[in-house]
């Protein structure tokens, strides 16, 4: 196990196969279950997740489910557009979460070296809850972040299943959810460069220089543009902006401020802080 967990190649295949293993799961419920399509796939999806949590027992890191984010939505996304005759709105749908799901798996392969590194929030996590940590694991790492995205899908598998058509809302919104991956895309390139040439305590270049989160502004629109999207679409599934709407309070209660609290720990933090902004790469 140790010698897996050290090799990269290993340890990019094991997490592969735990993927492909959890997806299998995932189909295999979901054509199993004789309920609701939304329910099945919430079932579905739960049980998916939670292969990606055992095998992250196995290998004693949580990271291992870290791709599960993005590689959720397309998977779902194209298991519903099977075999079925795709309006422009499905095919839109269907371009802009695979754009930004193989640019943001992507950007977790770079980072991704082997099983020994773990995301350092679920390290502090585990130092701080001791005891409770699997519990704080299964529920906080692994399975809120699965029913976030399982929502800010939903609205994708909706349009798809009822074959809805595109207006004008739609694709401007759609245009949006590119921008927003594409934004998300520059500020982790800004960020990998910053990281191999660091030379101050804190990122101020680029959309770096005015905004201390522009990636999670990115993540944020990305869904909200999908949303609005079907709902421009079908007014009447207004309540399909809930994924839209856990996605943001996620970034701003729980993301945001670990990360700024991370960076509070640096001489100078106060000063950062009074000169940007929190998402928006804009001066104040």
């Amino acid at each position: 196990m140790k010698a897996l967990k050290q090799s990269s190649a290993a340890s990019f295949t094991a997490v592969t196969l735990v993927y492909i293993l959890a997806a299998a799961v995932g189909i295999a419920v979901y054509r199993a279950l004789p309920l609701s399509w939304w329910l099945s796939l919430l079932i579905a999806d739960a049980a998916a997740t939670v292969v990606t949590f055992a095998f992250s027992l196995i290998f004693g890191n949580a990271s291992v489910y870290d791709p599960y984010w993005s590689v959720q939505p397309p998977v779902i996304l194209l298991a519903f557009a099977w075999g079925r005759e795709l309006t422009v709105l499905g095919i839109l749908l269907l371009v802009a979460v695979c754009y930004w799901a193989i640019r943001l798996t992507a950007n977790w392969a770079y980072t991704f070296g082997n099983l020994t590194h773990q995301d350092w929030r679920y390290t502090m996590l585990r130092e701080k809850t001791g005891v409770f940590y699997p519990i704080i694991n299964f529920v906080g790492i692994h399975m809120v972040p699965t029913l976030v995205v399982y929502g800010c899908i939903l609205p994708a598998v909706y349009a798809l299943r009822e074959g809805l058509t595109a207006n004008m809302g739609s694709i401007l919104f759609l245009c949006l959810s590119i921008c927003a991956a594409t934004l998300q895309g520059i500020a982790d390139i800004q960020m990998h460069r910053y990281r191999k040439n660091r030379t101050t305590p804190f990122i101020r270049v680029g959309l770096w220089k005015y905004s201390r989160h522009p990636n999670y502004l990115g993540e944020i629109l990305m869904w909200w543009g999908v949303g609005l999207s079907v709902v421009c679409a079908a007014p009447h599934a207004w309540f399909l902006l809930a994924g839209a709407v856990a996605n943001t309070v996620l970034f701003l209660a729980v993301s945001i401020p670990m990360a700024d609290g991370r960076q509070s720990r640096k001489e100078g933090f106060a000063e950062y802080r009074r000169q940007t902004r929190m998402l928006l790469p804009i001066k104040k």
